[in-house]
């Protein structure tokens, strides 16, 4: 397996998701507005999204994943197919109470977490959410096929998923709004029916591999396998971190709200452009790398393990390294093209350049994490990453009483940023001081390169945007967007350029998987 063309292909599968997920925001907005009734469906949609975090995506395929690449390797298909069927029965029954538990205290839930909402809207956001509850069931389905697929080096498939829940969500923003008396409940229906396209797409290729899963009707039957029982020992932390992310992610959005206005919306907006590079790249090394890297654990490969994550390593800061640059360079101009439109004003951009900027300071080190906490994974360590995400937190935390009095809002990306950099210095010392990486000939040569590259975009990148009044351009839309993708790409030629005149070549960051 080419494992460069693999991450290029799941990256192109993230950007697809991303821009869907973009216009599906857009027409929301334009189908609803804000208003009461639009705030409950995004609090009705907010629980069932909070628990799929918790317990269907990172946690669940970061336990599951190298358990199952081990059996795959070790035990054969017999026992391989026993220990999905197990782990699926015990996801569906699990996920099942939950639902359950979630439909009928959802006037409760709702009573504590959104008291402040409209009267009027209150009846609406419970009936909402117990309506979209089921979506969970989905989910957890949905990452249950996409870690089985992972692991049979499937890729495509589960990274495309995602984007059937955004064209899902704005076919019904289009079509099925005038056939409901509250027009948002429209949006209910494209979540559940997301959900559901999201397992049913992923289907027949675990057919194709003879590992779709077989249910039973006993809800505990699957907790008689060993294999489930380890990978539920080791989801408790991972659904630790999540948690205390989720907790300091609200505490930051109260800080936000306690400053000047429009603090919480600038911090978001820069967050989302965030999203694009960690998603891109970030996602897809991590992606690629943990059944990989599972794969070699299992077979004891010490030698494979280490180059394969030597690899992951020096892609990352080939491509993180330039987002970084570029992104902090351009961050008025990407901010004023994307959103500089009606109400969103001039000094709308410039509050909202400046976290922007904050937080491309971390974003090497946010994708970093993304690569070494799955060399941990992959060795059914899940304990090490989550203390040391747990740690970052509080560092986080205790970072924002000295950035934010300086400098706002900005001061709050910042020690998000610093905080990233931090878990992924940890990361990289405990994965030493464990034996587990042993770094490749020619690495202080490889960042003096970078360093050199970096430079000329960023140079380039710099006195090119500094010749624009981008708020200014907001006349001129599309001229403004085009002079912005032939600055990014001027920067691009420099950086390639320089690499090409330094030595580098395509073919050296060629990889395949054993």
């Amino acid at each position: 397996m080419n494992l460069l063309k693999t991450v290029a292909a799941i990256s192109s599968m993230t950007m697809l998701s991303r821009i869907t997920g973009l216009l599906r925001e857009s027409l929301f907005a334009r189908a609803f507005g804000a208003s009461a009734y639009t705030d409950a469906f995004i609090i009705a949609y907010r629980i069932p999204n909070l628990l799929r975090r918790l317990f269907a995506e990172g946690a669940f395929s970061q336990a599951f994943v190298p358990i199952l690449a081990e059996y795959k390797t070790q035990h054969g298909d017999q026992a391989t197919k026993s220990l999905v069927d197990h782990v699926a029965n015990s996801l569906v029954w699990a996920t099942l109470l939950v639902t359950i538990a979630g439909i009928l205290g959802s006037a409760g839930l709702l009573a504590l977490i959104a008291s402040g909402l409209a009267p009027e809207a209150f009846d609406d956001a419970v009936l909402m959410t117990r309506i979209m509850f089921p979506y969970i069931i989905c989910m957890s389905m949905a990452a249950l096929a996409g870690g089985i697929l992972n692991t049979w080096r499937e890729f495509k498939i589960p990274a495309f998923a995602p984007v059937l829940l955004n064209v899902s969500q704005i076919l019904a923003a289009l079509f099925l709004v005038k056939y409901f008396a509250q027009p948002v409940y429209a949006m209910v229906v494209g979540v559940c029916v997301g959900g559901i396209l999201q397992v049913a797409i992923q289907v027949p290729a675990l057919v194709k591999i003879g590992m779709l899963p077989k249910l039973s009707f006993n809800p505990l039957s699957g907790l008689h396998d060993a294999g489930v029982r380890r990978m539920l020992a080791r989801m408790g932390p991972a659904v630790f971190a999540v948690a205390a992310a989720q907790i300091s992610l609200l505490i930051n959005t109260s800080i936000a709200a306690s400053l000047a206005a429009g603090s919480v919306s600038a911090l978001q907006y820069a967050d989302r452009l965030m999203e694009f590079p960690i998603g891109l790249l970030g996602v897809a090394l991590g992606t690629v790398l943990l059944p990989s890297l599972s794969k070699a654990n299992a077979e004891g490969d010490a030698t494979e393990y280490s180059s394969l994550l030597d690899w992951g390593l020096r892609l990352t800061f080939l491509l993180a390294m330039p987002a970084a640059v570029g992104m902090a360079v351009l961050a008025e101009p990407l901010i004023a093209t994307l959103f500089n439109y009606g109400k969103f004003t001039a000094a709308a951009v410039h509050a909202s350049s400046l976290p922007l900027t904050a937080y491309a300071a971390g974003l090497l080190g946010i994708i970093l994490v993304k690569t070494l906490a799955p060399a941990f994974y992959a060795t059914q360590n899940v304990r090490t990453p989550v203390r040391i995400a747990t740690g970052v937190i509080v560092a986080t935390q205790l970072l924002n009483l000295v950035f934010v009095p300086l400098l706002g809002v900005t001061g709050l990306a910042l020690s998000i940023g610093v905080g990233a950099c931090l878990n992924a210095l940890l990361l990289f010392i405990g994965l030493r001081k464990r034996g587990i990486y042993r770094a490749q000939p020619g690495w202080a040569l490889f960042f003096v390169k970078l360093v050199m590259a970096s430079c000329a975009l960023g140079a380039v990148a710099w006195l090119a945007q500094n010749q624009f009044d981008w708020p200014a351009l907001r006349v001129t839309p599309f001229l403004r967007a085009g002079t912005l993708f032939g600055i990014i790409g001027a920067a691009a030629v420099a950086y390639f350029a320089v690499l090409f005149a330094l030595g580098f070549r395509f073919k050296h960051f060629k990889r395949s998987a054993r």
